[in-house]
């Protein structure tokens, strides 16, 4: 391609809306563009990077035996009703209606789809297992769109299904998705952690998440430097050593403290340790009031309490002022477990239980209690596990301290079990002729996060630095002066060579100073870089690989060989 003709609306400063490297360096490279919030246009050069990306995806799927299909984006309401998600899935559901007021939504996922698509007419065992996948848009309303097209309200995603006659071959499924996300990841030249996930709206008992270490990624992990645990924030069970004084219990007692309503008031006020502290927090779930109470030098994880509560987050948000004083009597901050109103579910993480003597809310304003014991003084739900990981926690598997991390989710897959083909009627007969329900599973890839988490892990101050397998060329050849002849003659017959040996080149033959084309050179991250200048009459070129810089000047007859150690480098073939 020449740079003349091509469409690379390349920017000079970077948009104020764009908030981390990947984000900045996209649009400043004329890869993609916004509409608005959330809702991205790829243009030329961002869109071979997906098409990239997509084929290595292909590729490995169709390698471990799965099927491409194209559903529809558009799905009817009746499919989402038979699994229950239709309301579950909360306001990241975008929701219309046709003509005639039937409703559908744009899908933000598509197991309800895979699995009605194949009720019916897989039949028998002997057709099992099936594994089919498509690469589509996906459609979520997010509630706060930011990162570029790493939190964006429609984006591309490679979505699969397995369909298995029973759990060990779902689980055989499940591994093999497993290993060929391995592939992808690795040809893709990702650093990436594959770590124990929330299996959240999409149900089913286990699930692993592909996470793309950065700095910036919204994915919070742990994980153990000593063995392989590793997990979500969300999903990481926390070992927490209860410091149990040695005492007997005391008098429950009532203690005069006014304006003191946090926990960073209450340990100054008291002069005590945090973790003698039992901290309430209240919240509205789903219309109803629920009273939490955790160890107070330790953070609430909401998405285990929704997991007890079996709600779905977005049925979640902190109770307001007034919900707080009619269950408890008293304004925030003095809310406790002792004497709640009865009609008020009181969940009690496990290590409370355990406790002596805690500090609680008064449940009365501008009071608190002192020596406070769970099983004398007050009584509630038992949850194992509600707490926040923390770094330095102790691993569950081998008791060394955890590392905490940030991450991009790649990729993820899901056991589903038969969540979806019981709700739907997905069934088989068995070698006996009985009736069974399909066991299937879920598998995604981010494409269009990928490309994003791509550039947070390979870029510079000057720009992109792309992996060869993904680059939206291999090859940039730049003509200093494209008005001097020798070089405009040197610069097109290498460009004529080059894409007759099969390889994706770029001619920068534009009338610009030769700073611009370097700059924008470096911005678009073309990993291959040819410069032909001053010893054009002499067939010497500049060679040099983006990710290092480095210049040599080489004969045009050596480029070739060059080019294709580069490709051997990294296991790719011209």
């Amino acid at each position: 391609m020449k740079m003349s003709k091509l469409y690379m609306p390349t920017l000079r400063e970077t948009p104020s809306e764009a908030e981390i490297p990947s984000h900045q360096l996209l649009l400043r490279a004329g890869m993609i563009r916004n509409l608005v919030s959330g809702i991205y246009s790829y243009l030329p050069l961002g869109y071979r990077v997906i098409r990239k990306i997509e084929n290595v995806v292909r590729e490995e799927m169709d390698n471990a035996g799965s099927q491409e299909t194209l559903m529809s984006a558009i799905q009817p309401r009746a499919l989402w009703d038979a699994s229950g998600r239709w309301e579950d899935f909360g306001p990241e559901m975008f929701k219309l209606k046709d003509r005639n007021s039937r409703d559908f939504c744009l899908g933000p996922t598509h197991e309800e789809y895979f699995a009605s698509l194949i009720k019916g007419e897989i039949k028998s065992y002997k057709q099992l297992p099936l594994n089919l996948y498509q690469i589509q848009t996906k459609y979520r309303d997010e509630k706060r769109p930011r990162f570029g097209v790493i939190r964006a309200r429609e984006f591309i995603m490679k979505d699969a299904y397995s369909f298995d006659r029973d759990k060990e071959g779902m689980e055989k499924s499940y591994k093999e998705m497993w290993k060929a996300y391995d592939r992808i990841f690795d040809r893709l030249k990702l650093r990436y952690k594959v770590v124990e996930g929330d299996s959240g709206a999409m149900g089913g008992n286990r699930s692993h998440e592909h996470m793309a270490m950065s700095e910036v990624g919204e994915g919070l992990i742990v994980y153990c430097a000593q063995c392989d645990y590793a997990a979500t924030d969300e999903k990481a069970k926390v070992v927490y050593d209860i410091k149990k004084p040695d005492e007997d219990m005391g008098e429950m007692e009532k203690v005069y403290t006014p304006e003191v309503t946090t926990i960073d008031d209450l340990v100054d006020f008291f002069n005590i340790e945090r973790s003698r502290f039992g901290k309430a927090v209240v919240y509205n779930a789903s219309g109803e009031p629920i009273v939490v109470i955790v160890p107070g030098d330790r953070e609430l994880n909401e998405t285990k309490l929704c997991n007890y509560l079996k709600i779905p987050e977005h049925e979640l948000e902190m109770a307001n002022d007034e919900m707080v004083r009619n269950i408890s009597g008293a304004d925030a901050g003095f809310t406790g477990p002792v004497e709640l109103k009865s009609n008020v579910r009181l969940v009690i993480d496990s290590r409370i239980t355990n406790m002596t003597n805690l500090i609680v809310g008064g449940n009365e304003t501008g009071y608190h209690l002192k020596n406070v014991n769970y099983g004398r003084d007050f009584n509630g739900e038992v949850v194992e596990d509600l707490l926040l990981v923390e770094e330095g926690d102790v691993c569950p598997k081998c008791g060394a301290a955890l590392i905490m991390d940030r991450g991009i989710e790649v990729g993820n897959i899901f056991q589903l079990g038969t969540k979806y083909s019981e709700s739907l009627g997905v069934n088989y007969l068995d070698e006996n002729g009985k009736e069974r329900p399909i066991v299937m599973g879920s598998y995604g890839v981010g494409i269009s996060r990928t490309m994003s988490a791509i550039v947070e892990q390979y870029h510079d101050e000057y720009g992109i630095i792309w992996p060869l397998i993904v680059a939206p060329y291999h090859v940039i050849i730049t003509v200093i002066n494209y008005n001097d002849e020798e070089q405009r003659v040197l610069g097109e017959r290498l460009y004529e060579d080059l894409r007759n040996r099969g390889l994706e080149v770029l001619l920068d033959d534009r009338k610009e100073r030769p700073g611009v084309k370097f700059n924008d050179r470096d911005l678009i991250g073309i990993p291959i870089r040819i410069t032909v200048g001053r010893r054009a009459a002499e067939n010497i070129v500049e060679y040099s690989l983006r990710k290092d810089g480095k210049n040599i000047e080489i004969e045009e007859d050596q480029i070739i060989a060059k080019i294709e150690d580069e490709f051997r480098k990294e296991g790719l073939k011209i």
